[in-house]
């Protein structure tokens, strides 16, 4: 592979011009693409196999005009102090809502409006009523003039001294990042001047991260509609193909310089970084994929979605790596170098900087601190991951509602209102789908009378043809509360399969267990794919299985990290979070997809190095001094990148992604800076020898991947040989 990929580098340097540009068309197609097609809805959302999605489909059958997925809105009003909504005053503003949304702009789009006299929407003091208002399509499909209508139906009444608040997923609007990925970048930028001491080093990848994730998001938005993609998910391919693209094409960067501190030719150069550090992006590259590519055994459609077009935003930035990073460098010419090191390596200090010993760095200063002390590292490390963890044994899993939402929303101050006039559980209402006729709908009614936990039962809604019902069951608490979820399970287990429990609160409580079904053969599956690509890459058991055990200490802790902050609201000011509640149900599951493949990240750049120098005979110890002498700089770095980045997306606005991107940065820098760069020497530092063993047996089934680049050595016509000392060159890249 090697070999390979030195060819690719080294023409795509020598052809810079016809490479570039062909990214550049690619670019363009991409964003015209986008901004032809045609707005991207919320995605269809279904959770195959459930009780809750057989539900749904009777509906769709039975109920052919229901629109069981359409938008819903709620306009909740309340009387002033000492007044009611039945009085003539705040009756006639209610009715003008109700006339309006009926008959006004938008009103195409709309199915259904209630009038709450009418079916006795009136709170038991008298001072709240609400309007159900019913859309034939989804909330993000809904027209700019309908939302627009929706929003100002009540004005009116505000103006005489009734509170109006509008609920439901008909204000459903895509989610705003705000500034946070912009300051994300900002930072990166920062980190790269810095590492790199050259303005033109540190625009490099920033600006080839760009064009990677400008074509895996604009062609996501080109495809939107017809693979029936998310909002979210663009959201998703943005965060993460920018956090990679930076570092793969720092990696490939700082490698150049290596190479070119060696006294290569600046073809040479790009070359043989595409085939070194170029192989371990690849096989870094392949670990997240597959991480993100194994969502799809949860077997939700909206999850594999939004794991595949990540995944084709990861291998858009290997592909950027390996073939614009080496024609971009080949424009940049010396430039990628700072001054200094230009004079001392090309000028006439050359040779005075060739036999002149580096003192040693921060690099090889820590791993000379981890070897002389390895077993209190690794349990200053394993005790402090663990005791972070703690919280996650407390996590409480949920969907979020409107009730989740900020206070100073009108979702959640219409949830508040509903809650105080009618009782917590109305805004978790149960559909409960008979399939059957008007005799059982009424038996099953009478059952769902005499539970605990039930306040009230409508009687049952029959279709056309009598042979399906509806009925709405309101629960006494609140529909993610322990208590409603009891009372969802109670129904069904005295029900037969023709009585079918479905609605808001039903569909999270069977995707939290579809959630929670899935985590263990998901694990296993990423793990135990990676572990055998880490083996390939490494030719050892012991090194993959410390990965492994590694990640899943930095996950667990991050997830505590995330419960202490979004469940329990320890720093919540500090990371902008306005109400805490369960943490999202495909939390734990995308944490363990995403973080993993992140993880493997630094696992490949840094042992890859250890293991390069402990083939060309330096001892266990000195390789791991080699390895992070030449690579602890440069990963810190992409750590620190792709914390930022990651840690930008707390300014958006919807809870999702904030708590994703909490959740993300924190686990990059658990893995990156405790296990990776103390716990992982740490360990190699105990086991010697041993961690690079690998059975004769299994060595001679194993293909060879050629990671460290022997056969290109071969190629060029080099002898083997031990890595270089501090002394030389190379080191001056990392100094």
């Amino acid at each position: 592979m090697a070999t390979f990929l030195y060819r690719i580098g080294k023409g795509a340097f020598r052809r810079r011009g016809l490479v570039a540009l062909a990214w550049v068309l690619l670019l363009f197609a991409a964003v015209f693409g986008a901004a032809t097609a045609s707005a991207p809805t919320s995605g269809s959302f279904s959770i195959p196999g459930t009780e809750a999605q057989k539900a749904f489909d009777l509906l769709d059958q039975r109920f052919p005009g229901l629109a069981a997925d359409g938008a819903t809105a709620r306009i909740v009003v309340k009387a002033p102090e000492g007044a009611k909504v039945t009085d003539p005053g705040p009756k006639a503003e209610v009715q003008k809502i109700v006339a309006a949304l009926k008959s006004g702009p938008g009103a195409e789009q709309v199915s259904s409006v209630t009038d709450p006299y009418e079916t006795q929407a009136v709170s038991q003091d008298g001072s709240t009523t609400y309007i159900s208002a019913k859309y034939d399509v989804s909330g993000m499909e809904l027209k700019d003039v309908t939302r627009d209508a929706l929003k100002d139906s009540g004005t009116q009444a505000k103006a005489a001294g009734l509170n109006v608040q509008i609920g439901g997923d008909a204000l459903m609007t895509a989610p705003e990042t705000g500034s946070g990925e912009i300051i994300g970048i900002a930072v990166a930028a920062i980190v790269l001047v810095i590492t790199f001491g050259s303005l033109i080093a540190a625009g490099l990848p920033l600006l080839t991260a760009l064009i990677g994730v400008g074509i895996g998001v604009s062609s996501i938005t080109a495809l939107a509609n017809v693979l029936d993609l998310g909002t979210t998910t663009s959201t998703l391919a943005m965060m993460i193909g920018l956090a990679v693209g930076i570092d793969y094409a720092l990696f490939i960067v700082s490698r150049y310089r290596a190479e070119l501190a060696e006294g290569r030719e600046r073809d040479e150069a790009a070359g043989r970084a595409a085939g070194t550090a170029g192989s371990a992006v690849v096989f870094a590259g392949l670990t997240v994929v597959i991480a993100l590519v194994g969502l799809a055994v949860v077997n939700i459609p909206m999850l594999t979605k939004m794991g595949f077009a990540a995944a084709g935003t990861v291998v858009i930035a290997v592909l950027v790596a390996l073939t614009l990073v080496p024609a971009i460098l080949g424009f940049a010419g010396k430039k990628v170098l700072p001054a200094g090191q230009k004079s001392r390596l090309f000028g006439k200090g050359a040779n005075k900087a060739a036999g002149a010993e580096e003192k040693p760095n921060g690099g090889t200063r820590w791993a000379r601190f981890v070897l002389r002390r390895p077993v209190m590292v690794l349990l200053a490390g394993v005790i402090g991951l663990g005791i972070i963890a703690v919280p996650a044994s407390k996590l409480e899993m949920a969907l979020p509602d409107d009730g989740s939402l900020p206070v100073s929303t009108t979702q959640r101050q219409a949830y508040e209102m509903l809650s105080e006039g009618f009782g917590p559980g109305f805004n978790g209402p149960l559909m409960v789908v008979v399939d059957g006729d008007k005799a059982l709908a009424d038996k099953t009614v009478d059952r769902i009378k005499g539970l605990d936990g039930v306040v009230a039962v409508t009687p049952p809604n029959l279709n056309k043809a009598g042979d399906a019902a509806v009925i709405t069951v309101i629960p006494k608490e609140r529909g993610i509360s322990t208590q409603t979820k009891d009372l969802v399970q109670e129904i069904r287990d005295g029900s037969g399969d023709d009585v079918l429990v479905t609605g808001a609160t039903a569909m999270e409580i069977d995707f939290t267990q579809k959630m929670n079904d899935a985590l263990l053969p998901y694990l296993a599956l990423v793990v135990g794919l990676a572990f055998l690509l880490l083996m390939l890459v490494f030719r050892s058991i012991l090194v993959p299985l410390k990965a492994a055990l590694g990640f899943l200490l930095s996950v667990v802790a991050a997830l505590g990290a995330v419960v202490a902050v979004f469940q329990w609201g320890w720093l919540g000011s500090l990371f902008g979070v306005e109400q805490t509640g369960p943490i999202m149900s495909m939390m734990p599951i995308f944490m363990v997809g995403v973080v993993f493949g992140l993880a493997m990240d630094y696992e490949v750049f840094l042992v890859t190095r250890m293991r390069e120098a402990y083939v060309h005979g330096e001892r266990p110890g000195q390789a791991v001094v080699t390895g992070f002498r030449y690579s602890a700089r440069v990963v810190v770095a992409a750590a620190v990148i792709m914390i930022a980045v990651f840690a930008g997306f707390l300014g958006a606005t919807d809870q999702m992604i904030k708590m994703i991107g909490f959740g993300l940065a924190v686990a990059v820098f658990f893995d990156a800076f405790v296990v990776r760069m103390a716990i992982v020497p740490a360990v190699l530092a105990l086991l010697g020898h041993k961690a690079w063993w690998l059975p004769k047996w299994l060595d001679r089934l194993l293909p060879n991947v050629d990671v460290e680049g022997e056969s290109l050595r071969k190629h060029l016509g080099e002898s083997p040989k031990a890595t270089e000392g501090p002394g030389k060159d190379r080191e001056l890249v990392n100094a």
